[in-house]
């Protein structure tokens, strides 16, 4: 019969600690993946947002969201009066 590093068939308590942080290891990235998948399917939106706010005027961004049906008729002409004056 063949002993282990302790006795015990494997590596014992030291084989334990190596297992928990392998376990531990893939854990955090396996989250860290979820986490980067979902801000980069997320975030084209928020990019695009960022390049129409860069490139477009204050009337046209309140045009294209009452467009799109992110805002009200009110909520709009109030930017349109605020914008004017």
């Amino acid at each position: 019969m063949k002993m282990g590093f302790y006795g015990h068939g494997g590596m014992g308590w030291i084989g334990m600690i190596i297992g928990l942080f392998i376990t531990i290891g893939l854990i955090i990235g396996f989250v860290v993946l979820v986490v980067w998948a979902v801000k980069r399917l997320s975030g084209n939106s928020s990019q695009s947002v960022r390049q129409i706010g860069s490139s477009q005027s204050a009337r046209d961004i309140a045009q294209i969201r009452y467009a799109k049906g992110e805002i009200s008729r009110e909520e709009y002409q109030n930017i349109l009066t605020d914008l004017a004056g």
